[in-house]
């Protein structure tokens, strides 16, 4: 059905009736729903998991493009409007918030659980029934973890095991031709703002900074901040030592009324006047910086022509547009005092670092996005900057991604040096846990246990599937492996052969099983 109305200025449009009838889903129906909506976004990211992992690209209403294995950058890019299908959305942002790392793995985890809920869902068991199993085995599994769980033991002079960790972290990411390198700048960093005696890690003191240019293994980490600013002026000094900084949220410019206003100039005299007037509040603005000690200023807001003249005049190098987070790690890296208004200066107020310096990249130095500014020796010496480089954006951009996870991992191990080891050798060792207890439960909540343990095996499949192996066969191998020699670290060496895997009617081993330990992964 249809009908044709027509709009003020006479044009007809029509008007369709909607015919379906929408039917209210309740019930099984509505949980089968539900988990159906939460898999088909397991599934898509079950393909980006572990090191033969493939990335996805994706592209905005705006047209940019990010390409990352990232799970929940991929997670958050993704437009969802399915109320169940944002919660693993949510999981996989509260995992990279708590943890940094795996953001991935939970998703799928997730996936293969919903998916063993379905089958049993099916045999007519009750959902607070398959929920309360699924929580008696994740107590086991969390149990059997802490007995197959290793400390990494490291000091300042031995980084060696979170090196080693961090290389496993990154072997799944873009960086993966440099994890050398990488594994090393993001243990360095860390370690650099680390309290070992405390056991805790202040994040906000490393920033990340990327620049587009060079390539991956140019990136490097700064002892201080690096500003993706110039100076104001192209003939202010583009390096100071000993430099004492005031930092600034003021503009440096006359005051203006906050309210509409007009102003009506008659004659030359008052024009002149008013000029005057300018240039002496400029003049007492850049007077009372000086007179404060500070040799260079940092300006949140940006100041005119006039102002910046004047600065160059009395030998003050000045920044300006400074964004509200990098002043904030200016005055805490340099020890200064945010200022609001410049008749609160003070020397006590000013921030103070070694050097500071400008550094043209690249060859075309008169570009300004080509040139940063790099502070070093700062009052706080614990502040730490890595300079991220690469080809075009979208590279810088995940660089920044894969560090971040790297040094999220590594600080993870400052707080709680505990690991085990992956290529799905810690789920099977886990998964064999949970079903060998299932076995002593009686009733329901046995098929919900024994339901957990299989979903736990989806994670190591995944693995295999991502690298074209056979799932079965490799997840096969690796239990028959761990029951027999009773090593919960028998996992999936995708590099690796194993010299006693059996032979197939060729004459090939046809198994990639091998003691993760080995590996350090």
């Amino acid at each position: 059905m249809a009908s044709m109305v027509y709009d003020e200025y006479g044009r007809p449009f029509i008007v369709l009736k909607d015919q379906q009838q929408k039917n209210r889903v309740k019930g099984v129906e509505a949980t089968k729903s539900n988990i159906l909506a939460a898999r088909s976004i397991s599934n898509l990211l079950r393909t980006s998991l572990g090191p033969k992992g493939m990335d996805k690209l994706m592209v905005s209403p705006d047209g940019d493009v990010t390409i990352t294995n990232d799970g929940a950058t991929i997670m958050q890019q993704m437009e969802i409007h399915q109320q169940v299908a944002k919660l693993m959305v949510e999981l996989s942002s509260s995992q990279d918030d708590e943890i940094g790392d795996g953001t991935t793995g939970v998703v799928v985890m997730a996936g293969a659980l919903l998916e063993q809920a379905e089958v049993l869902l099916n045999k007519g068991i009750h959902p607070v029934r398959i929920a309360s199993g699924f929580e008696t085995a994740a107590h086991v599994a969390i149990k059997h973890l802490e007995t197959i769980s290793d400390r990494v033991k490291f000091t300042k002079d031995n980084l060696e095991p979170l090196m080693s960790t961090a290389k496993t972290t990154l072997s799944s990411k873009i960086l993966q031709s440099h994890r050398e390198e990488m594994a090393q700048v993001a243990v360095q960093a860390v370690m650099n703002v680390a309290d070992l005696d405390r056991n805790d890690v202040n994040f906000d003191m490393i920033r990340m900074e990327g620049k587009t240019g060079g390539s991956l293994k140019d990136t490097q980490l700064v002892n201080g901040l690096v500003l993706d600013k110039e100076f104001s002026h192209p003939q202010m000094p583009t390096e100071i030592k000993d430099a004492k900084l005031c930092i600034l949220t003021c503009p440096l410019e006359p005051p203006k009324p906050k309210t509409k206003h007009k102003l009506q100039i008659s004659s030359v005299e008052a024009y002149e006047e008013l000029y005057n007037q300018e240039q002496a509040y400029f003049r007492d603005m850049i007077q009372k910086i000086k007179d404060s000690g500070s040799n260079m200023v940092i300006c949140q807001w940006g100041f005119d022509d006039e102002a910046n003249h004047l600065l160059l005049q009395q030998e003050l190098p000045a920044v300006r547009w400074v964004g509200g987070v990098e002043i904030e790690h200016i005055a805490i890296a340099t020890g200064g005092r945010i200022v609001a208004r410049v008749e609160e200066l003070s020397e006590d107020k000013l921030g103070k670092v070694g050097k500071v310096k400008q550094i043209s990249l690249g060859t075309n130095s008169s570009r300004q996005q080509d040139r940063i500014l790099v502070l070093e020796d700062c009052a706080n010496q614990k502040a730490v900057t890595v300079l991220v480089r690469g080809g075009n954006k979208m590279i810088v951009d995940e660089a920044k991604r894969s560090l971040h996870d790297a040094m999220c991992v590594v600080r993870n191990l400052v707080t709680d040096n505990r690991v085990v080891y992956g290529g799905g050798s810690a789920e099977v060792s886990c998964s064999l846990a949970v079903k060998k207890f299932a076995d002593t439960v009686s009733g329901v909540d046995q098929y919900a246990i024994r339901a957990f343990g299989d979903a736990l095996e989806d994670i190591p499949m995944a693995l295999a599937e991502n690298a074209g192996l056979s799932p079965i066969a490799e997840v096969a191998a690796i239990k028959s492996r761990q029951v027999k020699e009773n090593n919960p670290t028998i996992g999936l060496g995708l590099n690796h052969i194993d010299d006693t895997a059996e032979l197939d009617l060729n004459g090939k081993r046809f198994d990639h099983s091998t003691d993760m330990k080995d590996l350090g992964v």
